[in-house]
């Protein structure tokens, strides 16, 4: 064999679109096929770039799937401290609502290689801006066209509605205050007497989201929509026995993978639990929810990871303990809280599962590697600083899987969560609990599953989710 030249490093770079590796024989740098050692010159290959907006923990679960992948990640951050900074090394700082940071974003300057593709991890994105970087050349997934419909819930209802999905009752409410206030007495009237009253944007974790029963109540947000604040909508309460999410992610070229639908389980509007699958699901109500996940990625023309945030509802409202079927409340147009079970509980995670389908490559199994998961968020704490409790949960606690987002803690705020896979529901269920109320500094909490208690029904909490801003 001829040497490759002044060769140093091991190499890997992408060729033709698959992962090359170099490896040392007799002291000269080759190539590795999988029949027998070629050598060939080794060649400088960029990796694709993702662009990401958005530098929370949604950003920062992608990196290690992005590192295993190969594909190199630049995110854009609100500041050097937020949770995807500390993990990824290319991360600008700049705001989402700013042309200029998206652009260099896409293409930096400086001679760093551009973007082949732009993504999201929060849905805060000019469209115009987003319209104009496809109409010049940069693939953007989702795309704005998509993107609207979780950013608008009036636009998410009137397409949903196109598309033939069930849907609560709902209406648009005019822009003045007498005519808002009038239209939201009358659908009052029709459902009953309460409603649930949106801002069509803007709202997160139960945030911009009202029950009401007269229209007074919601004289505030009228008045902000006559002067130009976001639109308002009315839904109506509908008489949910649980709440249900169907994951599904959805590649250009049209593959389609869903996974088992899980229970969600809320605490002031916030994601608190989530069991997968959904316990005592019927086969014929979970298919019915993955049709609508699948039928919504595609009328809608999704690209990446889209959540189809679920009512589970009585089939027929005079029979309440009767069969049951299900109602579209949100959709997210990303990576999910609902889905951070697939971390640990499934064979390809939501993140890997994002960066696949963005760059068009095959997506991968949505098996669960064990009966059941339960992820458990942890919501605020006492403790000064949460990996205080890792020597006590990891040792009472040996099949619990940590992820913390490395964000200052603030009541209520989403700090981490906690995967517990195995075969027994309630004893998963109370090691994830027990787990997370350990990192939220109740250590009675955390101490009584190793004494043969189990945990109680209401999922733990350190302190109220205050602001939407806490939450995130």
């Amino acid at each position: 064999m001829e040497p490759l030249g002044n060769l140093s490093l091991l190499t890997i770079g992408w060729i033709d679109g698959r992962m090359s590796d170099a490896v040392w024989v007799e002291g000269r740098p080759e190539r590795m096929s999988c029949s027998a050692l070629v050598p060939v010159p080794l060649i400088h290959v960029t990796p694709p770039v993702i662009a990401v907006v958005g530098g929370g923990q949604l950003a920062r679960m992608m990196a290690p799937a992005a590192a295993e992948l190969g594909v190199h990640l630049r995110v854009l951050v609100e500041s050097p401290g937020t949770s995807a900074a500390q993990v990824v090394t290319d991360a600008p700082v700049g705001a989402a609502s700013e042309e200029a940071t998206i652009r260099a974003l896409i293409a930096p300057p400086g001679g760093q290689d551009a973007a082949d593709v732009l993504t999201f991890e929060h849905e805060h994105v000019p469209n115009a801006l987003l319209t104009d970087l496809i109409e010049h050349g940069t693939p953007v997934r989702p795309g704005p066209h998509a993107l609207v419909a979780a950013q608008d819930k009036i636009v998410m209802r009137t397409r949903l509605g196109e598309l033939g999905v069930p849907c609560p009752r709902w209406r648009a409410l005019p822009s003045t205050v007498d005519g808002g206030r009038a239209a939201l007495t009358e659908f009052l009237a029709e459902v009953g007497g309460e409603a649930v009253v949106k801002l069509a944007r803007g709202g997160y974790d139960g945030k911009g989201v009202r029950v009401v029963s007269g229209a007074d109540e919601a004289d505030d947000w009228l008045v902000a929509a006559s002067e130009g604040g976001p639109p308002v909508l009315v839904e109506e309460k509908a008489p949910f026995r649980r709440e249900l999410s169907a994951l599904v992610a959805r590649r250009p070229s049209g593959e389609v993978r869903t996974w088992p639908v899980v229970e969600s389980i809320q605490r002031d509007g916030v994601c608190a639990e989530v069991v997968a699958p959904a316990p005592d699901l019927s086969d014929d109500v979970a298919a019915q929810a993955r049709e609508i996940a699948v039928a919504v990625a595609e009328g809608l023309d999704v690209t990446g990871v889209l959540a189809v945030e679920l009512f589970e509802v009585p089939s027929d409202q005079s029979d309440p303990g009767g069969p049951t079927t299900v109602l579209v409340n949100e959709l997210a147009m990303r990576p999910h809280n609902s889905g951070h079970w697939t971390i640990d509980g499934s064979v390809t995670s939501q993140f890997e599962q994002h960066l696949r389908a963005v760059l068009d490559l095959p997506l991968g199994s949505t098996d669960p590697v064990a009966p059941w998961t339960v992820m458990v968020n942890v919501l605020g704490s006492t403790r000064e600083e949460l990996t205080d409790a890792l020597p006590e949960l990891l040792e009472r606690f040996d099949t619990a899987r940590v992820n913390l987002y490395g964000k200052g803690i603030r009541p209520g705020r989403k700090l981490g969560h906690v995967n517990v896979s195995g075969t027994d529901l309630d004893e998963v269920r109370a090691a994830a609990r027990a787990a997370a109320a350990l990192l939220m500094g109740d250590d009675d909490g955390g101490r009584a599953y190793s004494t043969g208690a189990r945990a109680e029904s209401a999922v733990p909490v350190a302190g109220p989710a205050e602001t939407k801003e806490n939450a995130r």
